[in-house]
């Protein structure tokens, strides 16, 4: 994993292992040279990291040294408790569900997740999750509500899966039932876009109170590839189609899609997975402590006004 970096950071990952490679070395020339590299390297980051292109933040949100939902769990919760299964036709790896703690709060998570190494990657489904995954994320719902928890949703994949047996076991009525069923949610629902925010896969799992995305992740109804094999007939267009497509946090902010970003440390959440939790649990508890003192039916008003506000439409 150390060796995998992207193209844009290999500057500033150079300019590190020289660092590194000095400090075995024991002199006070050595130590003046080593400060001096360690503020240019500063430098390099703030300037690298504050002028991406909504490409480059795409590929951040791909980043296989990326945390995924399951290492931001681990990091921001405590004594989380997975639960499996939809009741009626098996368990999807893709989506991870159960009850946890987060500070004073006891609360539902619902995450889809990606795997790590190529066993991992092929037991989750690469992220993309089956209509099993979702049914299962419903029966989490209806329990979050029975029990008055909050829920807290953290989305991670490149879409939902798009084979035959998730067609046959009704993949969009599934993803169609979540949106519905939330929309009418008696808890709180607190979204977290977290790196891939891709499609109808995200979307089922992404209507709430409260939507945060992180600095570096991205939201669309397709992925930058997929808009430009439709648009230009050619996949390698990606870059231009992530510049018109409006994915990145600071877009989507403007056009009321989302309602937060959260910052990442200078060089991406990759660089520095504590610090990436810690700011996502600050502004995960600024949410539970605000919606969790709105009555419920004032909760959904607002939640579905939410949506409604959403777009633009002309009336003829």
């Amino acid at each position: 994993m150390n060796g995998i970096w992207l193209d844009f950071e290999k500057p500033i990952v150079e300019l590190e292992k020289k660092i590194q490679e000095l400090k075995t070395i024991e002199s006070p020339e050595i130590l003046e040279e080593i400060g001096r590299l360690e503020k240019q390297a500063e430098r390099l980051r703030k300037k690298i990291f504050s002028n991406l292109t909504p490409w480059q933040k795409v590929q951040l949100a791909r980043h296989p040294r990326r945390p995924h939902s399951l290492d931001i769990i681990n990091l921001i919760t405590k004594d989380f408790i997975e639960m499996h299964g939809d009741r009626l036709f098996s368990d999807d790896n893709a989506i991870v569900s159960g009850i946890a703690q987060i500070d004073q709060y006891p609360v539902v998570v619902i995450a889809e997740q990606k795997g790590r190494d190529i066993k991992e990657k092929i037991r989750r489904n690469f992220g993309s999750p089956h209509p099993e995954g979702y049914r299962k994320a419903l029966r989490l719902f209806f329990f979050a509500e029975k029990f008055s928890l909050p829920i807290v949703c953290i989305v991670d994949t490149p879409g939902a899966y798009p084979g035959v047996g998730a067609e046959e076991r009704g993949i969009a009525e599934s993803i169609a039932r979540n949106l519905r069923e939330m929309a009418l949610l008696e808890t709180p629902i607190v979204v977290l876009i977290l790196g891939e925010g891709c499609s109808g896969g995200a979307i089922a799992i992404a209507l709430g109170d409260r939507i945060l995305m992180m600095e570096n992740a991205y939201y669309s109804v397709i992925s930058p590839e997929g808009c430009a094999s439709i648009l230009w007939r050619d996949s390698a267009k990606a870059q231009e189609a992530a510049e018109v497509m409006k994915v990145t946090a600071h877009d989507l902010i403007k056009s009321n899609v989302i309602d937060q970003i959260i910052r990442e440390p200078i060089g991406g959440a990759h660089r520095d997975w504590p610090a990436c939790a810690q700011n996502i649990k600050k502004a995960l508890i600024e949410c539970l402590d605000e919606l969790t003192k709105v009555p419920i039916g004032k909760l959904i008003e607002q939640r579905i006004e939410k949506y409604r506000r959403m777009g633009m439409f002309l009336e003829g």
